[in-house]
């Protein structure tokens, strides 16, 4: 994992799992890199720049080095002129996308204002994921 304050060996022992998660997940920008990446599949530098309003090209630069290094994402980097370079969900990655779902359903619930309608369900959804859209409404409906 990228060297972070979230692991000293006091922060480890109040909860190494969650610990272990902050300490991947500790960038302003990380989940919502990894959201694009799942939703996407395939994104490159400049469109992640053009989706993360806001952040700066070295922030972004660092932010996806730490994901790559702890294995959450995959970096490819094709021999051209200009030089193309493609960062998608590792096995890992893939294995997280639940974990995001879960994430959107309850922020809709308690983070969204009354009314709020997210155009991914408008659009459907073309993120590989491991939850039926069944599941998904039922989550999006008990919450």
């Amino acid at each position: 994992m990228a060297d972070n304050k979230f692991q000293t060996p006091e922060a480890m022992a109040r909860c190494v799992p969650m610990s272990s998660l902050q300490a991947v997940l500790s960038g302003k920008w990380k989940i919502l890199i990894l959201w694009y990446v799942a939703f996407y599949q395939v994104q490159r530098f400049g469109e992640l720049m053009r989706r993360l309003d806001g952040i700066t090209q070295s922030t972004l630069t660092k932010q996806l080095r730490e994901l790559e290094a702890d294995g959450f994402l995959r970096r490819t980097v094709f021999p051209e002129v200009p030089p193309r370079v493609e960062y998608t969900l590792t096995e890992l990655g893939q294995s997280f996308v639940p974990v995001l779902e879960h994430m959107l359903v309850w922020s809709e619930k308690h983070l969204c204002p009354p009314g709020y309608v997210n155009p991914l369900h408008m659009t459907g959804s073309k993120m590989r994921t491991e939850l039926p859209a069944t599941q998904l409404q039922e989550l999006r409906n008990d919450s």
